[in-house]
């Protein structure tokens, strides 16, 4: 008998972002599902239960801030339902660091007692809080952008922003290890007492 989810207090609304319109999904406790549009295994959509935007903010926010490449990690009340394998798999991802990727294989023999990569994969094709629990970042042998349930070009997409704010950071930690030229120019003037001479650093 098909459970009405209405009466598990699971609700629904939706949301538009850079990466189309997305449907989230909660109950009173947790983030239940975010789905893309035309999402693989898109469940009914009577198991998102009624629309109604209370309890989103948050969430609503932390993902703006993540793709406008302000936010790296969500804190985030997450309850994902699944079977054992997929859990597994599922926390398994989560510990997957901003900007890194792992391939299926190596996830598989991460998690050991003979799990193949075509499991690994089936259950990360499962997943239903994408983004959230970030499933973009599993590759196939040799870094190949293989299936994702919104589509390779939003997993293109998702990996380019994490490469290039990562990029950016990397950026900002190098320049801030260099003294501004005026204080350069200072400690020059402060060394040799004589304004102009320039200071060899070595």
């Amino acid at each position: 008998m098909e459970v009405n989810s209405s009466d598990l207090g699971i609700w629904h609304t939706v949301v538009p972002t850079s990466m189309g319109t997305l449907t989230l999904v909660r109950d009173a406790q947790a983030m239940r599902g975010l789905y893309y549009p035309h999402h693989w295994y898109l469940p009914k959509q009577s198991a998102f239960g009624p629309r109604s935007d209370d309890g989103f903010d948050d969430v609503i926010r932390q993902l703006g801030e993540y793709l406008d490449g302000q936010r790296r990690d969500f804190d985030l009340s997450l309850d994902p339902r699944g079977d054992s394998m997929q859990r597994q798999v599922w926390t398994q991802v989560q510990e997957i660091a901003y900007g890194e990727t792992i391939t299926y294989g190596d996830l598989a023999r991460h998690l050991g007692d003979g799990v193949t990569p075509q499991q690994v994969g089936a259950a990360v094709g499962r997943n239903p809080l994408c983004i959230l629990i970030p499933c973009h970042r599993v590759l196939g042998r040799d870094g190949q952008l293989t299936g994702y349930a919104g589509g390779i070009d939003r997993k293109r997409r998702l990996l380019q922003l994490e490469h290039d704010q990562g990029a950016k950071m990397a950026g900002t930690a190098r320049l801030a290890l260099v003294p501004p030229p005026d204080a350069l120019a200072r400690a020059a003037q402060d060394v040799v007492g004589t304004p102009g001479r320039e200071l060899v650093i070595t």
